[in-house]
């Protein structure tokens, strides 16, 4: 259930971020009757229930800095002794969680009415005392001049053991005397914002993308935001995070470096014995085909077909190392 609260979040402030007008003194104010978060679960294997919080709140200024709460004690599962566990055993004394983020609006600044758009965002929640990275896709559509909607571009499942709450759910399946309940969440979300015009002024802020080198590395020129949306082929195996390792080795800080370089991953010995620096040539060359450079690799990977979505991807790892 928290990893409820902290995706649904960031798409809440993802559609924040993506409505404001250009050259206009407006922020962007959540209509909390006409918006809707809900979350499903399921138990004894067959019986499906949807679930929602009743209390959102949150504003987005004109430069692009969102402010984001949940009332989490405002959880509405339809039974009152069902609502009372969760806030006891998942959710203890903590009562709202918080997004803060800053949202590029660039793409929206031409929405029309009738017009829609699918944005990216990135943020972080403070939830439960803990501070998470975000990153959500959503679909914005404009209602009309002061009138915004956004949903979830697609349903979203969430793992009660990566958000580290299966020692929560326990406790609820035994006092609910259950022999189960899932341990996959999905989520939608409906967000409905109005504008407000408060003409308060607002410090510029630049929207431009910069590549910064990695070490001695080259910077690689590329389309970032198409490097963005490939790499979330790779999400699956790897992350950009400095020594987060998964089924492969963290990409942080891989343009430039040597082969097999990053701290407790268990590599192939083809790899280790590869001899390879990480530049944009060998990267090029692996990505294309990663057994043909490096045979006898883990890597179970066809390659990206053509040369340009490398190098966007590229740019787009390098940007976040």
């Amino acid at each position: 259930m928290k990893k409820i609260v902290k995706l649904a979040t960031a798409l809440i402030a993802l559609t924040f971020g993506s409505l404001a007008h250009a050259g206009g003194h407006e922020s962007w104010k959540l209509d909390n009757e006409n918006s809707r978060l809900s979350f499903g679960s399921i138990k004894k294997d067959t019986v499906g229930e949807v679930h929602h919080f009743q209390e959102l709140s949150g504003k987005l200024a004109e430069n692009g800095q969102v402010e984001l709460e949940i009332n989490l004690g405002s959880v509405e599962t339809w039974i009152d002794i069902r609502n009372s566990r969760i806030l006891e055993h998942v959710f203890g004394d903590y009562k709202t969680a918080t997004l803060s983020a800053t949202v590029d609006m660039e793409e929206v600044k031409a929405l029309a009415v009738g017009d829609s758009t699918v944005l990216d965002m990135e943020g972080q929640l403070d939830f439960l005392g803990q501070t998470i990275d975000l990153e959500s896709e959503i679909f914005v559509a404009r209602l009309g001049k002061d009138r915004l909607l956004a949903s979830t571009n697609d349903m979203i499942f969430l793992s009660t053991e990566e958000a580290g709450l299966n020692a929560g759910v326990d406790v609820l399946k035994d006092l609910a005397s259950l022999p189960g309940i899932t341990r996959t969440v999905p989520i939608t979300l409906r967000a409905v914002f109005t504008a407000t015009h408060d003409h308060a002024a607002a410090e510029p802020e630049s929207h431009s993308v910069t590549v910064a080198s990695v070490g001695a590395a080259d910077v690689i020129e590329g389309d970032i935001k198409k490097g963005k949306k490939l790499y979330r082929g790779c999400k699956a195996c790897h992350s950009l995070k400095a020594g987060k390792n998964g089924v492969g080795p963290s990409l942080n800080g891989i343009i430039g470096a040597s082969a097999a370089a990053v701290e407790g991953y268990k590599y192939s010995k083809a790899m280790k014995d590869s001899g390879l620096v990480w530049d944009q040539a060998n990267l090029t060359a692996f990505l294309s085909n990663p057994k043909g450079l490096v045979k006898g690799t883990k890597m179970q990977y066809r390659g990206i077909k053509k040369e340009s979505d490398i190098q966007d991807l590229l740019a787009y790892i390098q940007s976040q190392s």
